[in-house]
């Protein structure tokens, strides 16, 4: 169950790589940051919400703890991407990654991090994975 999920994990990456690029290419340009933003966020949930229903049942939790687990998985190698790679990788200073979480500042990239970690639990809870 792990590798599948961790292997789902890389699917949902890609995904948000290419969701940060339409955003960058697409949406800032025609909305602005701030819009361009949220806009993003909530695509990005919904993709992973799409991802997780999808790939759920090949994961295969078999209780709910496993499926929690499936998504403490997720949500901790997101972070750690998103600061590693967001650093190391594509050069962005600590300081912009941490301006991410100031939901104070209107950033809501929360609501794609409590997507990541929800979404293998309600996906397998609405598929009827478990008994």
């Amino acid at each position: 169950m792990v590798l599948r999920a961790l292997l789902t994990w890389i699917g949902l990456m890609v995904v948000a790589i290419a969701n940060g690029t339409f955003r960058q290419y697409v949406l800032l340009p025609a909305v602005g940051p701030y819009a361009g933003h949220v806009i993003s966020s909530i695509t990005l949930s919904l993709l992973i919400l799409l991802i997780a229903w999808l790939s759920i049942r090949w994961i295969n939790p078999t209780s709910i703890h496993q499926a929690w687990a499936v998504g403490v998985l997720w949500l901790a190698t997101t972070v750690v991407f998103e600061f590693v790679a967001g650093h190391y990788l594509f050069q962005h200073p600590w300081s912009k990654l941490l301006a991410d979480y100031d939901v104070r500042q209107g950033r809501v990239w929360i609501i794609v991090l409590l997507t990541t970690f929800v979404a293998p639990r309600w996906t397998a809870g609405v598929r009827r994975l478990f008994h």
